[in-house]
Order: C-alpha cells, then sequence, then structure tokens
C-alpha cells in the first residue's frame, strides 16, 4: 500500500517521498545543514525511502547534503534529482549529470528528471529530442535508471512521449491546486506515468500555521506564491477551516490529511519537505493513513470551486 512502481520500471518508490528544496537554503530561510541532514536520516528511518532533489536547489548544495546524509544507505534508497533548463542540451546535459552524480555521492541517479521545460527563464530553447537523447545515452551507460519531466504541460509531455519512455512527472499538486487533473493526470494514467506531487501540502499552507496578514521573511520563495495573495489566501485559510474538524474527527493532523489525499490519488505519490527530524516523522505518519473512497470525494467536492479562483496557469509562483 506504501509503495509503488515508478511508471514501467521495477524501480519501487515510496508514496511519501521527501522534498530537499529547503536543504539548498537558496530561498528559504533559518536553514541549518545540521537539521537537513537529521530529517533526512529520520524520514530513511521511517520508511520514506524515496527522495528528490534538484542541481538548482542551492547550485548544487540540495544534492551534497543528500549524499552526504544517505550514503551509508544508499542500495537500500530512491534518489531523484533533476537537471536545470539551461543545461538541457546534449553535452551540457551530461556534463550536469556527471556534476549530480559527484554531488550525490553516488554511481548512479534512480530517476533522472527535467526541472523545466526548455525556454524557461530565458533559457535556450533545446529541442526535447535532443535531451531525451542524451537521457538514452546516460541511461545505457548505467548512470541513469528512469526519465522523467517536471512543470510540463500535457502538450509538452506528449511531445517528449513522442521520444522516448516517460516514466514520471512533477507537478504542483494539492487539496488547493488541482489544475492538472483537467488534462495531465488523464495522460499519465494511460501511459502509466507516476505522478509525484510537489507542493502537496501547498508549501506549508496545509498545516493550518498561517494566519491572516501573514508576513514573509525577506527571501522566502513564498512570498510569490499566488496561494499566499490576497483574496486568494483568505478564501484558502477559509477551505483549512473546514477541513480541521476532519483531520481531527480521524485523529490526524491537517498535513497528514493533505499527504494522505494526495497518496489515495491514483498512481500518485506526494513530496514532503521537511525542515527537521520532526517535520519527517510527521509527514511519514500519512504513510499508514488511508482515506476511505467516500471521503476522498467529499474532499474533492468540497474543495473543487476554489481551483476556479487560482486561475488558469498551473504555475504555482507569480
Amino acid at each position: 500500500m506504501n509503495f509503488l512502481n515508478l511508471g514501467s520500471t521495477d524501480i519501487k518508490i515510496s508514496k511519501i517521498i521527501m522534498g530537499t528544496w529547503q536543504a539548498g537554503k537558496q530561498m528559504w530561510t533559518g536553514i541549518e545543514d545540521s537539521d537537513s541532514i537529521e530529517a533526512i536520516k529520520t524520514a530513511y528511518e521511517n520508511n520514506i525511502t524515496t527522495f528528490d532533489t534538484a542541481e538548482m536547489y542551492g547550485k548544487g548544495h540540495s544534492e551534497r547534503i543528500l549524499g552526504q546524509a544517505l550514503k551509508s544507505v544508499r542500495n537500500k534508497v530512491v534518489i531523484a534529482t533533476k537537471a536545470a533548463p539551461q543545461n538541457l542540451s546534449k553535452d551540457k546535459l551530461i556534463s550536469a549529470c556527471e556534476k549530480s552524480l559527484k554531488n550525490l555521492d553516488t554511481d548512479y541517479i534512480d530517476l533522472y528528471q527535467i526541472h523545466w521545460p526548455a525556454g524557461s527563464f530565458g533559457s535556450k530553447k533545446i529541442p526535447v529530442s535532443e535531451t531525451l537523447e542524451a537521457m538514452d545515452k546516460l541511461k545505457k551507460q548505467g548512470k541513469i535508471r528512469a526519465v522523467g519531466v517536471s512543470n510540463f504541460s500535457r502538450e509538452q509531455l506528449e511531445e517528449a512521449l513522442n521520444c522516448y519512455q516517460i516514466d514520471s512527472v512533477q507537478p504542483p499538486y494539492s487539496i488547493l491546486w488541482r489544475h492538472i487533473e483537467k488534462d495531465l493526470t488523464p495522460l499519465c494514467f494511460e501511459k502509466n506515468i507516476t505522478v509525484l506531487s510537489y507542493s502537496p501540502m501547498a508549501q506549508g499552507l496545509l498545516t493550518g500555521r498561517f494566519k491572516k496578514g501573514h508576513k514573509f521573511e525577506k527571501g522566502d520563495n513564498r512570498a510569490s506564491n499566488k496561494l499566499f495573495q490576497g483574496e486568494t489566501f483568505e478564501k484558502a485559510l477559509e477551505i483549512i477551516e473546514e477541513l480541521k474538524p476532519i483531520a481531527s474527527d480521524l485523529g490526524i493532523s491537517l498535513s497528514n490529511l493533505a499527504l494522505s489525499w494526495v497518496k489515495s490519488k491514483k498512481n500518485t505519490a506526494a513530496i514532503a519537505g521537511a525542515r527537521n527530524k520532526n517535520q519527517s516523522k510527521e509527514n511519514a505518519k500519512a504513510l499508514n493513513t488511508n482515506l476511505s473512497a467516500e471521503l476522498v470525494e467529499f474532499i474533492d467536492k468540497k474543495t473543487l470551486e476554489f481551483t476556479n479562483i487560482t486561475g488558469e496557469s498551473p504555475v504555482m509562483w507569480g
């Protein structure tokens, strides 16, 4: 129940995945390396066996912290990382992979992903066919085991599928951010592509700790997240108040409810970040929480209207 195959591969991933954007420190505040390492180790000790990072997270710092934390259990875990959009030409991708291997202190990467489509953030528009040709070379060399994409639209995913086998997509997805249900996930289910949901707790909003008027510290990326803006934020807080009694009746935290909702979806895993070991333990509790189909449907109906005020763009940041 707590594991699923990654796409068409025989790689087993945990339905709760530890995300390590925070471990990179950049665009986050109050992060300590010692806490990140302890959080990663605690996640593994509590049956989270899959870990996601990216070369963009702190310019490789997150990868280095992850590699350090998991070195002694490398053959027992699944490590996923992502190539930056400026490194998607054939030569640059191969070099980026080599650098990630060094950062992670490993001989292979279980899942290598395109972090953002080519052209994002002013990067050069490299044909996805060229990028996937490089992925194929890396796979044949045994340096990567599976290929995934992140932040791709349905159209972009279809183009990639015409070139190569894609085993996962990584989009933002939560009770409060459900854009992918419209057209991306139906294609994923049809093609047996695993959905790795990032921000399943809406960057902490679905923990219930944020109040009206909250101000983020300078440098915190959440300050530009659409969910924390004006009327959208206020409406989200209203929905959270309606979700709290549901979590309370189940005897679980609101964050556990949010992760379990994502985990309940077909062929889907939830990527949850953690600043410290206590947050890792709390995230791992969702592995043992299974929501009934009736409750999932109830939450779906209660929150569906909210998606109408978050706009058409699936990108969470302004």
